[in-house]
């Protein structure tokens, strides 16, 4: 989980530098800003592993952070801080696809400990995501199940011409490759 790249953003420079520091000594790349147009900026120029964001900044605030940074990379993992702690809009940052939402002044150990949990989650949505894009063929048949507008797994088994020609509008044409006409007919 070391070496991720983390952008921490808070108008507090204590807490920001304080929270660098104890970052840096788990060997995470920090970028810092002092500001939501800050962060905004970092973000049009650069990718996260993970965003670390106030949620009450003067100006452009941690849900517009929040917003930009999934618009961005879905997959960028986003951290929602405040001093705060009203459940409204913990809701409303969870809603969003913010991963974790913390009370500050926070714990430097619990920090750590949701953001390796963060970083967990991604990594497994990461295989499902990975998983989701093989095209499943039968060993058998050849049949192409057609996971298409349904659950993954739930799709309708059709023949690979079938399903070539529905996603392609292409016909195929059987023939022999010059390596198995060799080998089937000499």
């Amino acid at each position: 989980m070391k070496n991720k790249t983390i952008l921490i953003v808070d108008d507090e420079v204590v807490l920001l530098e304080s929270m660098a520091k104890d970052l840096a000594k788990e060997h995470f790349s920090i970028t810092k800003a002092l500001s939501g147009e800050d962060a905004i900026a970092l973000l049009r120029d650069n990718e996260f592993d993970l965003i670390l964001t106030d949620l009450a900044m003067p100006g452009i605030g941690g849900i517009e952070v929040l917003k930009k940074a999934k618009q961005k990379n879905p997959l960028a993992g986003v951290i929602i801080l405040t001093g705060y702690g009203d459940m409204a809009s913990a809701i409303d940052a969870l809603r969003l696809g913010a991963d974790d939402y913390l009370l500050k002044p926070c714990d430097p150990d619990e920090l750590i400990l949701r953001i390796d949990s963060c970083f967990k989650k991604i990594e497994a949505f990461q295989k499902v995501k990975f998983y989701e894009k093989i095209l499943p063929v039968c060993i058998y048949c050849k049949c192409i199940r057609d996971d298409t507008g349904v659950e993954p797994g739930n799709g309708e088994w059709k023949s690979m011409e079938e399903y070539i020609y529905q996603k392609s509008d292409t016909s195929i044409s059987h023939g022999c490759c010059p390596e198995c006409y060799t080998k089937h007919f000499k």
